[in-house]
């Protein structure tokens, strides 16, 4: 049989329609194929929490210092540095009484420019601040120093839950929280009908317990605290949760 062109044209048009045609069809048992979603897997969440004694105390020691001279105000504040650490570094221990020395900035003051002089502001002194930061778990040798350290005064005080104290207490209620997640797999798998569970994926992790900043009393502010009086000291307790997420494949 001959073709004509308008056949072969005509047969030219099919062939694509044609491929898709098969395409199609040769996707089709695929998709007959996929799994259905399981209704066997239970996701979960169990925590346990305690309170713990908090075992940390920092005090953030500061002062400024102004004058017209810049460099004056820093060879001011490197003094009442200077002071404070001689005094910090005698009761200075690892772990106890940790000692740094904080930021030491001097910064220019400007005068107004007066209204249509089209003129910079000029600079008519100059300012500067400094700060020590004292930590550890020793709180009383910290609390004494506070009134030790004349030269700086107390602008802020935090206490916080130390590493080894949140291991230890972590250690205690892991086991809490993952025999929660358990109990909790048991008696929701039987509710749903089933006999048992299989743990499948989880995660164990602690949250964070919050640091408390606290304001100094406005007496250990001032620069002429007596030497004999310490900072009272009450850390109060933290909060300590562990976690536990996954999910468990319930068995019949």
């Amino acid at each position: 049989m001959i073709r004509t062109s308008k056949t072969l044209s005509r047969n030219r048009l099919i062939a694509p329609w044609a491929a898709l045609a098969i395409g199609a069809a040769a996707l089709a048992p695929a998709v007959s194929r996929a799994e259905p979603a399981r209704t066997d897997v239970l996701n979960l969440s169990a925590s346990a929490t305690t309170e713990v004694a908090r075992d940390l105390l920092q005090l953030r020691f500061s002062t400024t210092r102004e004058g017209k001279e810049a460099a004056a105000v820093q060879n001011e504040l490197k003094q009442a540095l200077d002071a404070a650490l001689t005094e910090a570094r005698k009761v200075a221990k690892p772990g106890q009484v940790d000692v740094q020395a904080g930021n030491l900035s001097v910064y220019p003051r400007y005068g107004q420019t007066k209204p249509g002089s089209g003129g910079s502001p000029q600079i008519t002194g100059w300012q500067g601040s400094v700060e020590l930061m004292v930590q550890g778990r020793d709180m009383d040798a910290i609390s004494r120093l506070s009134g030790r350290i004349q030269s700086l005064s107390i602008a802020g005080v935090s206490y916080g839950l130390s590493r080894e104290a949140r291991e230890k207490v972590e250690a205690e209620i892991v086991a809490q929280a993952i025999a929660s997640y358990k109990a909790k797999a048991g008696a929701y798998a039987q509710q749903f009908g089933y006999t048992g569970f299989r743990i499948g994926e989880v995660s164990v992790n602690a949250d964070q317990p919050q640091v408390v900043m606290m304001a100094a009393a406005p007496r250990f502010k001032a620069m002429s605290a007596s030497a004999d009086e310490a900072l009272p000291v009450e850390s109060g307790k933290a909060t300590v949760t562990v976690n536990v997420n996954g999910n468990v494949v319930m068995t019949r």
